[in-house]
Parts: structure tokens; C-alpha cells; sequence
């Protein structure tokens, strides 16, 4: 377990930052990052950040199911924590039954996605987002 925390904590913080410093997503949400609102609490409190990132992306809902249209590495499922990088769409899984004005209410945008890196590869992990984000945006 500890190699696999080691590892999912590395590639958390490799794939976030690349998601931060991506033209295409508007925002990251992630300990690690010195961007986080909670960064030095997390610094002081957590010996890794984890492996779950939250990230908006600079498009509409549309662009969104494009993005995971588009994935081949990435398993699109409703929950997060398994050693491959699953991803999930928030609005259209986990709140489908709220309005849209609900949604939005709870900060859960039409763009917003969670993703749990996995132990792959963080280059691949990457490689595969950026394709599906170019392919959508």
C-alpha cells in the first residue's frame, strides 16, 4: 500500500500540474497545487495530495462529453479509487437528477470533471488527456 500511495501522490501532482498550466482548462483543483486555496494547510497536515484532481474545462457541456467521448486510457465510471485513472463527469453521473440552476448552486459546472489518477505512466496519463481535450476544444 505504501508503494502505491507513493506512487498515486507522484503521478496526482505530475498530471495536475499539467492540467493547471493548460490553456483548455479554466481551473484545477488539487492540494498539491500552489493555487489551491488550502495549499498550506494541506502542506502542513498531508505527507502526499493524493491522487484525486478536480478540473474545469474551458468549454460548455458539449465539449465536455467530447472530452470523454474522446478518452482511451482513461476509464470513464461513477466512483473513484481503483489503481487504473478513472475519470467521471459529475453533472451527468453523480448529480443527473438535479436542474441544471441545482447544479450550478452546489458549484458542480457542466464542464467540471474528477479524475482519480492511476499507477500508469503519468506521460501516458497525460498523452491521453490532451488528445481528448484537442479533440473537444
Amino acid at each position: 500500500f505504501a508503494l502505491r500511495m507513493e506512487r498515486l501522490n507522484r503521478n496526482g501532482q505530475v498530471v495536475a500540474e499539467w492540467l493547471e498550466s493548460n490553456p483548455k482548462i479554466r481551473r484545477c483543483y488539487y492540494p498539491g497545487l500552489k493555487s489551491h486555496p488550502h495549499h498550506d494547510v494541506a502542506t502542513r497536515e498531508m505527507s502526499g495530495f493524493g491522487a484525486v484532481i478536480t478540473f474545469e474545462l474551458d468549454g460548455d457541456l458539449a465539449s465536455a462529453n467530447r472530452v470523454l467521448d474522446n478518452l482511451k486510457l482513461c476509464y470513464i465510471g461513477p466512483s473513484l479509487g481503483g489503481c487504473e485513472t478513472l475519470i467521471t463527469h459529475p453533472a451527468t453521473v453523480t448529480y443527473y437528477n438535479c436542474t441544471r440552476e441545482e447544479r450550478y448552486e452546489l458549484g458542480i459546472l457542466d464542464n467540471l470533471f474528477r479524475l482519480s489518477v492511476g499507477l500508469e505512466d503519468p506521460a501516458d496519463i497525460i498523452a491521453d488527456l490532451d488528445q481528448a481535450i484537442n479533440a473537444a476544444i
